[in-house]
């Protein structure tokens, strides 16, 4: 199956020599959700507003249902909606007559019935006729993405989405953003909270500094750079690992109170079992034990860090 998205080389320098983005190289598949994290100034931004149309590359090309960005710009467009960072709304217009300025823009025909139904999807009905300064940072929040969605694209770009959105309506926009990918909309977001991926995001991508460090399925992420430890914790702490258990490159937390094995879990022998005997025919006492798996936030903060 051909991806939705194909990126190929791309890069972008700014005419004061900055290079936002280098030698980016992505595929986006139909019906995935792909999150994109990186921090401030990692390119984000530039690579989606390439993909919309909105900055020109300096190198490299972007093909959208197999059309060109910037030979068939109006095709490529009109498959696209975007819902920026900033809340972009005309303040003296109504919920309605925005939605719908928005699908004409795009030439498309009047369609009241689904304008309506993206309206209460998105719990936006009860306030069509209200003038956007009128509403909430969360209600205007929705507002944009009623926009990006007027014109029925068959790819959604979320700059942010939740950006300033309160815990609980984050949930909700969650829950939203999950209908669209089951109703078929390609859906690639950008976002600071690791939760956010780690909840809805079906693969990630980490960028940093302009260049695409890592894309991956976000459970295959876990497994090739995640760690899984096992914390022993002991009755009495140590000065140092018993030579008897040197063969499991254990870690001695600073106050001597925990033995840290890290392991590979998806292995057919993680020898903890083993480890845990040893332990026992040291002479040592065990308190506790528990385990941890690395999260998305521990992996992409490694990656960041190390890059």
């Amino acid at each position: 199956m051909n991806p939705v998205i194909s990126i190929s080389n791309l890069s972008k320098v700014y005419a004061n020599g900055h290079n936002a983005l280098h030698n980016i190289s992505l595929d986006v598949h139909a019906g995935e959700i792909l999150a994109l994290l990186g921090p401030n100034g990692a390119g984000k931004t530039t690579l989606i507003s390439i993909i919309c149309g909105i900055v020109n590359p300096s190198e490299g090309s972007v093909m959208v249902n197999g059309h060109d960005i910037t030979h068939e710009y109006r095709v490529t467009r009109s498959m696209i909606g975007l819902v920026p960072q900033e809340l972009t709304l005309g303040m003296f217009e109504t919920v309605w007559e925005t939605v719908c300025f928005s699908r004409g823009l795009f030439g498309k025909q009047p369609d009241p019935v689904y304008l309506q139904q993206v309206l209460k999807d998105l719990s936006l009905w009860e306030k069509k006729n209200s003038m956007i300064r009128t509403l909430s940072g969360g209600m205007k929040r929705r507002v944009l993405i009623a926009k990006a969605l007027s014109h029925q694209p068959s790819v959604l770009f979320l700059d942010e989405p939740t950006a300033g959105v309160d815990v609980e309506l984050r949930k909700e926009m969650w829950h939203l953003v999950t209908r669209l990918k089951e109703s078929g909309v390609t859906i690639i977001l950008t976002t600071h909270y690791i939760e956010e991926a780690e909840a809805i995001a079906n693969r990630v991508a980490v960028i940093s500094k302009g260049e695409l460090l890592v894309v991956d399925d976000k459970q295959a992420l876990k497994h090739k750079l995640g760690k899984r430890q096992m914390l022993i914790e002991m009755e009495q702490p140590l000065d140092s690992v018993p030579q008897s258990l040197s063969r499991w490159s254990l870690e001695l937390s600073p106050e001597g109170i925990q033995l840290i094995y890290t392991y590979d879990s998806y292995s057919e022998h993680t020898g903890i079992a083993e480890l845990l005997r040893a332990v026992d025919n040291a002479g040592l006492l065990i308190k506790d034990v528990n385990t941890s798996q690395s999260s998305l936030e521990d992996i992409f903060i490694n990656l960041v860090n190390t890059e």
